[in-house]
């Protein structure tokens, strides 16, 4: 137990800084409702929250490979809490733009170190990486029933009261820092094994590209796309975009689980097959099944999400911040640039029509995994401390396998 403590409040503070990640798109329907902005303005929001993260964060992938820095850690939460709890109390629309891009560095800044750190605390586990990103589904899916809670009680000049989850995530950051020093100094002074396979990591972080613009599409207009579809009121888009969620948080540690029987790219193209079926029926099929294909397709999205963090830090051995910066957040944060051009397409015709070509994208997902495989197996984990070899699984299993 004590030492899986590690791992497990770095999962609790990815869920804090995600549920500010995932109050942006949470609070759009509150936008439209207090100030009525229009698709296109919300989108331009998720768009500022995205632009500066997408950039900046393989910036500090490169960084944290050059230099460890697990400071960044309590600092990029706080700074990502700062952000989404000034949203609500500006008034200009332009002056929110800026604070929701000072959460979207925040948000960029935690990502590739945070990585990064799990990676040495879980010992290279499937397991574990799998654990930690469920802290960050966990975050996603409560973000949406937090902002309800606090926006819909008081409208938008509550919002500093979010604030608090990053508080919280800064302050579990400190003992899991203080625990593994010795770990990580001996993990940036080890030697890197292992060739980078370049090309593979391109393919993938494409793959994740196209994930990305699916879920950040459903996450932004989900509640609003519900709320039409069901006539359910904004209940029934907040139920929607909860499930989105939590079905990510059962897909991660589907992911995980079942990484050390199958090989993750085989598992990956399988889970982006589910997500085409499940985002069809999500848009064909009116009333309250839809929340079935919800449930689905979040499931489907996510059963890769921690694989193809790992299967980017395999092919790039010897730039694993980097790896992680794009895996776990360019690639992700991509998604959030094609919003406005689905919230103007929603302008001129409907939100069903606009969302429709989102089906497309996990099923170039699976064309682009049918050319990856499975990267050779690296040597053990030497960072490991003492009797931890029995808890963790290798990091690639059945090395070569199409």
């Amino acid at each position: 137990m004590r030492r899986k403590l590690p791992i497990t409040l770095l999962s609790v503070g990815h869920g804090c800084v995600d549920v500010c990640q995932g109050a942006v798109a949470s609070l759009v329907p509150f936008f439209v409702a207090e100030r009525a902005y229009s698709y296109a303005a919300v989108s331009g929001i998720v768009l500022a929250a995205s632009v500066l993260s997408s950039v900046a964060q393989p910036v500090f992938g490169v960084l944290t490979d050059r230099r460890a820095m697990p400071w960044l850690l309590p600092v990029s939460t706080l700074l990502a809490g700062v952000g989404i709890a000034m949203s609500g109390v500006v008034d200009s629309y332009a002056v929110t733009l800026a604070v929701v891009a000072v959460s979207g560095v925040g948000v960029a800044a935690y990502h590739p170190e945070s990585a990064r750190v799990a990676r040495v605390a879980g010992g290279g586990s499937h397991s574990a990486m799998g654990w930690f990103s469920l802290g960050g589904n966990l975050g996603f899916a409560l973000a949406p029933v937090a902002v309800a809670a606090v926006v819909a009680v008081g409208g938008l000049r509550l919002t500093p009261l979010l604030m608090l989850p990053a508080v919280v995530g800064a302050a579990l950051c400190l003992p899991v820092l203080r625990v593994l020093e010795n770990r990580l100094s001996d993990a940036a002074a080890s030697p890197v094994t292992g060739k980078d396979d370049t090309a593979s990591f391109v393919r993938l972080s494409l793959a994740v590209v196209c994930r990305s613009i699916t879920f950040i599409g459903l996450s932004t207009f989900l509640s609003l796309y519900a709320t039409e579809r069901t006539d359910g009121g904004r209940a029934a888009g907040t139920a929607a975009l909860f499930l989105l969620h939590l079905g990510g948080a059962v897909g991660s540690v589907l992911g995980g689980t079942v990484a050390h029987r199958w090989d993750r790219v085989r598992i990956s193209r399988w889970s982006y097959l589910l997500t085409a079926g499940s985002m069809t029926g999500l848009l064909l099929v009116p009333g309250p099944v839809l929340y079935l294909f919800v449930t689905l397709t979040s499931v489907g999205l996510y059963t890769p999400f921690s694989l193809q963090v790992t299967l980017g830090q395999d092919y790039l051995p010897s730039r694993v911040g980097t790896a992680s910066g794009i895996t776990l957040g360019l690639t992700v944060s991509i998604g959030g640039l094609i919003t406005p051009v689905i919230g103007a397409l929603a302008d001129r015709t409907s939100l069903q029509s606009a969302l429709s070509p989102l089906i497309l994208m996990p099923v170039l997902a699976w064309l682009l995994f049918r050319t990856l495989c499975e990267p050779a197996a690296p040597p053990p984990d030497t960072t490991k401390s003492k009797g931890e070899d029995a808890d963790a699984e290798p990091s690639s299993v059945r090395p070569g396998l199409r």
